[in-house]
């Protein structure tokens, strides 16, 4: 039986066949953002299985990084609900909400560009340190210990990334396409049970688009969590995605398997423009 099978479920969604008896990883339920008198998101619905790999696309200027700026409470929605493995995330921080599970990368590279490589993935690893000031004050055996776990977790991290040689460099002295895999590697340290990627194959050459989509796989099999990701390279999408979610104007205007998106007049025309008549 093919586990990857998207099938529907009873909230009206559907989700890979794997994950039909677990708890989302993530829904929302008639979300929305109005901006002054704009409504910039509206009435979004939607689900993602606990090992999914979803896409949210849309041309430009369609809300979808407004969605992740939602999903992540960097602005609190107007109405509507969002639920984080089962927990709704309304009023709490976006400190809090990636303590409940919830990553991201941005569409432009954001790094301690004069820290080291090692530094960035262990500054992601916070979540995990729960040594009191005092320890880490005055360097006690415990404080010592955390420590060490941390860079020995750091160092697995940047190593599945083929990137452990780079450890010691400045993060802003390493090239484009190691820089976006140390962003990634720095979210997987915060253990999130979904990762968002605002377009990850921003500016990358095909061979770093084709790592990129066999990296996007493994982090899904190997850490067992979701993947959510906004991308304009379509061929990405489809080759990648189990199920996709197409924005325009804010609106949902289309849900489903790569092939259903693909065929779907509605996402034609959103990407295309309505075909003038003959005259």
């Amino acid at each position: 039986m093919d586990k990857s099978r998207m099938v529907p479920v009873p909230s009206n969604a559907i989700m890979p066949e794997r994950d039909i008896d677990k708890t989302p990883i993530l829904e929302t339920h008639h979300l929305g953002i109005d901006f002054g008198g704009l409504t910039a998101v509206d009435e979004l619905s939607l689900t993602v299985g606990k090992t999914e790999i979803a896409g949210l696309i849309g041309p430009n200027g369609a809300g979808k990084t407004t969605v992740f700026n939602l999903l992540t409470n960097v602005y609190q929605p107007t109405r509507g609900t969002i639920m984080l493995d089962g927990k709704s995330t309304a009023k709490k921080t976006t400190a809090q909400v990636n303590r409940m599970g919830i990553a991201r990368t941005f569409q432009n590279i954001r790094l301690f560009n004069n820290m080291t490589v090692l530094d960035n993935i262990k500054v992601g690893l916070h979540n995990s340190i729960n040594q009191p000031l005092g320890a880490s004050i005055t360097r006690l055996f415990g404080y010592r210990t955390s420590e060490k776990k941390s860079r020995e977790e750091a160092l697995q991290l940047l190593s599945f990334f083929g990137m452990e040689n780079m450890a010691n460099m400045q993060a802003g002295s390493l090239p484009y396409g190691a820089q976006r895999r140390l962003e990634i590697a720095r979210a997987l340290a915060t253990h999130p049970g979904i990762i968002l990627l605002d377009e990850p194959a921003a500016g990358m050459n095909p061979s770093e688009t084709a790592e990129l989509m066999e990296n996007i796989r493994r982090i899904r099999d190997e850490f067992q969590i979701a993947v959510m990701l906004i991308e304009h390279d379509m061929s990405l999408v489809m080759n990648i995605c189990e199920g996709i979610c197409v924005l325009d104007h804010g609106k949902v205007i289309a849900k489903g398997s790569p092939e259903e998106i693909k065929a779907n007049p509605a996402v034609i025309e959103a990407y295309l423009g309505k075909k003038k008549e003959a005259n």
